[in-house]
């Protein structure tokens, strides 16, 4: 490599030879300190004749110009990383709201790129990370959504000095917060009188909100003589109310997020062989291939219950007993409890189904669920049934008041008291409805 040039090897008539700026392009500081040193000398004798005035004028020109340029294009880059970050918070925010909406991570992957890309960052000259839990920061392991978006930027004035690529980065993480927590939740997000309370019942829900995903105007309804007492009515529509309804918050909250289904991840029961008994006073676990009818005394062992070919029935005068189960309803099977029945039944406190008593299968979409009861029966755990019916019509609720509903639509007419301070028992604490705000 040649050596970098010396101020008397330079001439005033090669200053703007074509030369001198690849000179300029190769050694930009010598040739930097060069001009200054003959501006100067210039400036010491006197600037007396027009021609010193044009050459001085001449070779403060293109500093001047490349002065601005470079201005202009920091202010640019400075500007699109702005945007940048801009995008970063949308992309967060959109996957957020796909997260609190119970989607898998693949959806909300999609979510937060569509948004990034509907707001201008560009695919072909960038990538983009999306992590939920985020993978660093002090958010790590919480509920929340971390996108990375990296973009190449344009060079202009500087491309003469070099043509490395400007790498601008942009990082965001939406948090989602449970704002309450539900002891009832209806998943439909259309159906009108979603969660209704009907009847003369007596309701009592201690530390815990009905919360309805649809968008309905009538979406939570109270209707007849029923009395109603929680921490908050909260729905995607709106509420209609008959009669008051007393609450800590200080009115219900409409056109709210929607919740997420709280147990979208639970795993559906494989049916086993061979098909039990369904005869006998004690039941072991299995398949039940005809339903399962129930009279007389029956006790169920622990274990999970798959009723397929029919209904699960607790006929009149039944009184059924189990701890530790999972009844988990396939096909177009249903619960049907008659009102004279005694059912004492708890779920499992601990594995892949603690917390849950009945699971009916999503893909049952018309089915209808009915839990009546003596005053001595108990319901201890959720009931599970995210795409179907469930009328809660029994005085009764579970051990502790640990009864929980989360279902397509519910209907409740009976008098009951309910808590959510259950997870001595194994029961999950159920977002009645969450928000997103941008913390990083």
């Amino acid at each position: 490599m040649p050596a970098a040039p010396r101020s008397g090897d330079i001439k005033w008539s090669e200053i703007l030879s074509h030369s001198f700026i690849h000179l300029f392009v190769k050694y930009p500081m010598e040739m930097g300190r060069i001009i200054s040193r003959r501006l100067v000398r210039c400036l010491r004798r006197g600037v007396g004749t027009s021609g010193n005035v044009a050459t001085i004028f001449a070779l403060s020109l293109p500093i001047v110009v490349g002065a601005a340029g470079l201005g202009i294009e920091t202010s640019y880059w400075y500007f699109s990383s702005l945007i940048l970050q801009a995008v970063a918070d949308a992309a967060a925010y959109a996957g957020a709201l796909e997260k609190v909406s119970g989607s898998d991570k693949p959806t909300i992957v999609a979510a937060a790129t569509l948004s990034a890309t509907t707001n201008g960052w560009d695919p072909s000259t960038g990538t983009i990370e999306i992590f939920t839990p985020p993978s660093s920061g002090p958010n790590v392991a919480q509920k929340a959504v971390e996108v990375i978006v990296h973009q190449t930027l344009d060079r202009f004035f500087t491309s003469i000095f070099t043509q490395n690529a400007i790498g601008a980065r942009a990082r965001a993480v939406a948090f989602i917060t449970d704002a309450s927590k539900a002891c009832a939740l209806s998943l439909n997000r259309s159906a009108p009188r979603a969660a209704l309370f009907s009847g003369s019942s007596t309701i009592k829900m201690t530390g815990c909100s009905v919360m309805s995903n649809s968008i309905a105007a009538d979406a939570i309804k109270l209707q007849g003589s029923a009395n109603l007492q929680a921490d908050c009515l909260i729905s995607a529509g709106g509420v209609s109310l008959n009669n008051p309804v007393t609450t800590v918050c200080a009115s219900p909250i409409t056109q709210a997020l929607p919740a997420g289904d709280p147990f979208a991840d639970l795993p559906a029961p494989p049916a086993t062989t061979p098909c039990q008994n369904s005869k006998l006073s004690t039941l072991n676990p299995g398949t039940y291939c005809s339903g399962l009818s129930l009279s007389g005394n029956v006790a169920l062992a622990p274990g999970v219950y798959v009723i397929q070919g029919g209904d699960f029935k607790a006929n009149a005068n039944a009184n059924v007993s189990g701890t530790g189960v999972i009844i988990y309803l396939a096909g177009s099977s249903g619960v049907i409890m008659n009102g004279n029945a005694t059912v004492k039944l708890s779920a499992p406190t601990s594995g892949t189904y603690s917390g849950v008593l009945f699971y009916g299968d999503t893909g049952n979409l018309t089915g209808s669920n009915t839990f009546n009861g003596t005053a001595d029966s108990l319901l201890t755990g959720a009931l599970y049934f995210p795409t179907q019916d469930v009328n809660y019509l029994g005085n009764f609720s579970g051990k502790g008041g640990c009864t929980q509903v989360v279902a397509g639509t519910l209907q409740w007419s009976g008098n009951t008291s309910i808590s959510q301070d259950c997870t001595s028992l194994g029961m999950r604490n159920i977002p009645a409805t969450q928000s997103v705000r941008l913390v990083e």
